[in-house]
């Protein structure tokens, strides 16, 4: 992913200061950082809590995709304001997946009623993601639950319990990514997919968000961004 968003931010004439990694973190340092209009960070879930901080601590804004951490983002949020900083975090940058959020939130609602339907979801990667199931699918999952109230919470697994909303997380390679949310009743199904061809489309939002976040403060999403 930093490959592509480095070729992306580059065709678009923007200058690479830092590529930080693990065989250069001492370069995640206060007087580097702040030699940088934003930071992009996707890294990993051991690694983003720490990569952010260190960008809020420089007062530089900072763009994060990495997944499999959100149990850190309430304290990088208070982390944030205490620091007057910028912050905008998202499951994913693509913009045709920010309008599939919006999609599954109007259906979501619209069958919160019709109980004769079940509601399954299944996430498709390739092996190299870290975490399972993908933070756009937790995004997914957390607005039907937001929506339908005979469901609970998601289970990365199949479940008989109908208070639960089953993920089903597969890694085959070399899928950039599907998202697949299901309503099955004995009569019909009713199915939204979106399937990303490339991880430009994410690559390409995320450096979309960068350019948005300069010069702001406070904390955002992709649909601050795109005006959703």
């Amino acid at each position: 992913m930093g490959k592509t968003i480095e070729e992306i931010a580059l065709e678009k004439g923007h200058e690479i200061i830092y590529r930080i990694d693990i065989n250069n973190q001492d370069l995640l340092e206060k007087e580097n950082l702040q030699q940088a209009d934003v930071a992009i960070e996707f890294s990993t879930p051991d690694t983003a809590y720490h990569n952010i901080l260190k960008c809020l601590e420089a007062g530089v804004p900072v763009v994060s995709g990495t997944t499999g951490w959100l149990d850190k983002l309430e304290d990088i949020k208070q982390r944030c304001r205490q620091h007057n900083g910028a912050f905008l975090y998202a499951s994913n940058f693509s913009i045709g997946v920010n309008i599939f959020f919006e999609i599954n939130k109007k259906l979501a609602e619209l069958m919160a009623s019709q109980e004769q339907y079940e509601i399954s979801m299944e996430e498709v990667h390739h092996t190299q993601k870290k975490d399972a199931p993908s933070g756009t699918a937790i995004t997914l999952a957390e607005q039907i639950l937001e929506r339908i109230d005979r469901k609970s919470t998601w289970i990365n697994e199949l479940t008989d319990n109908p208070s639960e909303l089953s993920i089903i997380s597969k890694r085959i390679d070399p899928a950039p990514g599907t998202h697949t949310v299901n309503y099955h009743s004995k009569i019909d199904d009713i199915t939204i997919i979106h399937t990303a061809h490339s991880r430009k489309g994410f690559a390409s939002g995320a450096v979309i968000a960068a350019e948005w976040l300069v010069g702001k403060k406070g904390i955002f999403g992709m649909k601050d961004v795109l005006g959703l």
